[in-house]
């Protein structure tokens, strides 16, 4: 089967079905739960064939997008619909909600096979098809993850670790300091308490210490964020390129990765001691996008906390931030802020950041 050219330049700003800039279109917001996309759609008068019945047009428009959906969160950027059959199996009335899954079936380079069905609330089949998709784009888009408050629950373990250290030097280490300074590297905290006049040797002994405090306080306790781990294995099946970026050293990295079985999910990991300075600068995202060859613009980084945000913005990429460890007023430089990671499914990270 020889693909066809495709001579347009892609756009879906008024795509009838998705689009919620188009008037007269179908306003669909699929989503994926990790294995299949579904939408939601409930046809009014305008939206007739025979009366109080809903056109079949509109039908094979509900099918043909959520599978096209399907397509995209495996990887796909662009394709077209190349051969499509649908059984059309009950009447579909109007004013009643009409719910839309989807699922690839086979996937290749060059083509993508996938199957749609639409049924009522009580699961009445009303019609049901297969698809055939033309692959003209695989996707670039690279998801870069913090790890410290955005995939492992381990802050409070941190904060611990950090006032024994400087406890020990007769220093308060206040919880005030720990938020506003949460996600920087460890020689960037130290400097912001201590100033600048500590000798190198000192700043690794206290580095050293507090990581140490940390391993021992962290090891057997450290659990995921919700929602992580299913958006994480969705991103994976979706073939996405995927980056742990983090000012946490190598060991501690390799410490949350173990505990939480995610060791091997990353195409990527970069660390604190790679790059030369701290969080708010954008080197370490920089350095992510090289190692994965992405573009800044291919890149949407995941983060929880101001400084983290502003790197990944003043290194030209998108940025959704989490609430877990900061207030939403404080992350309004992202380009969206959510509470969880369990409101973002696979479409919303990719399409809607």
């Amino acid at each position: 089967m020889e693909i066809p050219k495709l001579d347009v330049e892609y756009t879906a700003q008024f795509c009838f079905a998705c689009s919620q800039e188009n008037p007269i279109g179908l306003k669909l917001k699929p989503v994926q739960d990790g294995e299949k996309v579904t939408a939601e759609f409930t046809a009014g008068k305008f939206h007739q064939g025979w009366d109080n019945v809903v056109h079949g047009g509109i039908l094979y428009s509900l099918l043909d997008e959520v599978t096209a959906y399907a397509m995209l969160c495996h990887g796909i950027e662009l394709g077209v619909t190349a051969k499509s059959e649908i059984r059309f199996k009950q009447l579909a009335p109007i004013n009643q909600p009409i719910q839309a899954s989807a699922w690839v079936t086979k996937l290749t380079k060059r083509l993508v096979e996938a199957k749609g069905v639409l049924s009522l609330k009580d699961n009445t089949v009303i019609a049901d098809g297969n698809f055939l998709f033309y692959v003209f784009r695989q996707s670039k888009k690279t998801i870069l993850w913090d790890m410290d408050g955005v995939i492992s629950d381990s802050c409070s373990f941190h904060f611990a670790a950090w006032q024994e250290t400087f406890a020990v030097r007769g220093i308060e280490f206040t919880k005030e300091d720990f938020t506003h300074l949460f996600g920087t590297r460890n020689d960037f905290i130290i400097g912001s308490i201590m100033g600048k006049e500590l000798s190198e040797r000192d700043v690794k002994i206290m580095v050293q210490e507090k990581e140490e405090a940390f391993r021992r306080k962290a090891t057997g306790r450290i659990q995921p964020f919700p929602g992580v781990v299913r958006l994480l294995n969705a991103l994976k099946k979706g073939n996405f390129r995927l980056g742990l970026v983090s000012s946490a050293p190598r060991e501690n990295i390799d410490l949350a990765l173990g505990e939480l079985n995610l060791a091997g999910i990353f195409n990527c990991i970069v660390f604190g001691q790679e790059v030369s300075e701290s969080k708010p600068s954008p080197q370490i995202y920089l350095l992510a996008a090289e190692k994965l060859q992405a573009t800044p613009n291919d890149c949407t980084v995941i983060e929880d906390s101001p400084l983290g945000v502003k790197a990944a913005k003043t290194a030209g990429m998108k940025c959704l931030a989490v609430t877990n460890t900061h207030r939403r007023e404080n992350l309004n430089e992202a380009d969206t802020v959510v509470d969880s990671l369990q409101n973002v499914d696979l479409i919303t990270l990719l399409m809607r950041v």
